[in-house]
């Protein structure tokens, strides 16, 4: 079966405060704003886009109900940042007061990371790669 390899990925994260999260991955992760429609903010570092939206902008019909997303957000999700210098990329974290999940390490599997959660409680984990 043929494959795409020119595939990309794009998340999509919906948000309580829209300038809060941007300013959050902007200082705790090196995410640079990329472009703005209404409630709706693209995000870029390297060829990672993030698009954080504004959850109360939202149409009632949507998938993510405003019922919905009132719960714990991302559950059973866990979103993985490969990095090329996860110690200066953890560094960055926590000087922009970012609270740290799990603190830098090497894990059993031979990787470094470091575990955040957004101020959505969206659960990132920063690696090496």
């Amino acid at each position: 079966m043929p494959h795409d390899s020119s595939a990309t990925l794009r998340l999509e994260l919906f948000v309580s405060d829209l300038a809060r999260s941007c300013a959050y991955y902007r200082d705790a992760l090196s995410f640079e704003e990329s472009g703005r429609n209404g409630d709706y903010e693209v995000m870029r570092l390297g060829a990672v886009t993030l698009g954080l939206g504004l959850q109360d902008g939202l149409p009632p019909e949507h998938h993510f109900s405003q019922d919905a997303l009132r719960g714990r957000k991302g559950v059973g999700v866990e979103i993985v940042l490969e990095v090329d210098d996860v110690t200066a990329s953890y560094d960055r974290a926590v000087a922009s007061g970012c609270a740290i999940a799990t603190p830098l390490g090497t894990r059993p599997w031979g990787l470094t990371d470091y575990r955040i959660i957004d101020p959505d409680g969206y659960y990132i984990r920063v690696t090496s790669r």
